[in-house]
């Protein structure tokens, strides 16, 4: 069997597990696996790969002080009886995915029998949070008001950013790129790569600095989008 008939029952195995079993026709010249490959690939469209359920609290203490100067001496004294605290569960999900519709054949790399995949850059949606009001611990002295609704949004908008700078240190992206090569390195071994010849990667290491590019602020808080 020439190397171009097996190449042809082995593109023909991999578009019929893609397009529901209609195989298409045969064909006898050489085929470029590379454009049957990106195809392939991009059939994947958005594909969510990692997802984190994350538990923060959000904790707030503040105190009356009484600040002045008497005969030249400043002074800064702490009103008894004035304190505030709270503490305020907030529950979020985190999403990452890979959108496959930008892939192209920049993404792969061919060397032989080697093939390079290098991966779209991740995206990282905070697809929703909100506060367990019932687990809120506060403690509020009888001269203090109590917390406003504005100090509580505020207070929750600081935890979501807390969670949204954590995000490199959770392993989310790393997790889905491992998602991305279990989907992928079967679909290559189809069309003739060996496993251990497959390397599925992104174009660099992540860091916090890069998390503008990453995060998809198109978010869903509370179950409303904003």
């Amino acid at each position: 069997m020439g190397k171009t008939t097996l190449l042809t029952i082995i593109l023909g195995l991999a578009l019929a597990a893609c397009t529901g079993g209609k195989t298409p026709p045969k064909k006898t010249e050489t085929v470029d696996t590379v454009p049957v490959m990106v195809m392939q690939i991009r059939k994947c469209s958005k594909l969510y790969t990692a997802e984190y359920k994350v538990h923060k609290i959000v904790t707030h203490d503040d105190k009356v002080e009484l600040k002045g100067a008497l005969f030249n001496q400043k002074f800064n004294i702490a009103v008894p009886m004035s304190q505030r605290k709270i503490a305020i569960p907030i529950e979020a999900k985190l999403k990452a995915y890979i959108d496959f519709g930008v892939f192209s054949e920049k993404n792969v790399s061919v060397n032989g029998d080697k093939v390079e995949i290098i991966l779209p850059d991740p995206k990282v949606e905070l697809t929703s949070s909100r506060i367990n009001h019932s687990e809120i611990k506060k403690h509020v002295s009888l001269v203090r008001s109590n917390f406003t609704d504005t100090e509580m949004a505020g207070y929750e908008q600081q935890g979501r950013e807390a969670i949204i700078k954590s995000i490199p240190k959770l392993g989310i992206i790393e997790m889905a790129r491992e998602s991305a090569a279990h989907a992928l390195i079967p679909m290559l071994t189809r069309l003739g790569y060996k496993e251990e010849n497959i390397t599925i990667t992104f174009r660099k290491d992540f860091t916090y600095e890069d998390l503008p590019l990453l995060l998809n602020n198109k978010t869903i808080e509370n179950g409303k989008r904003q």
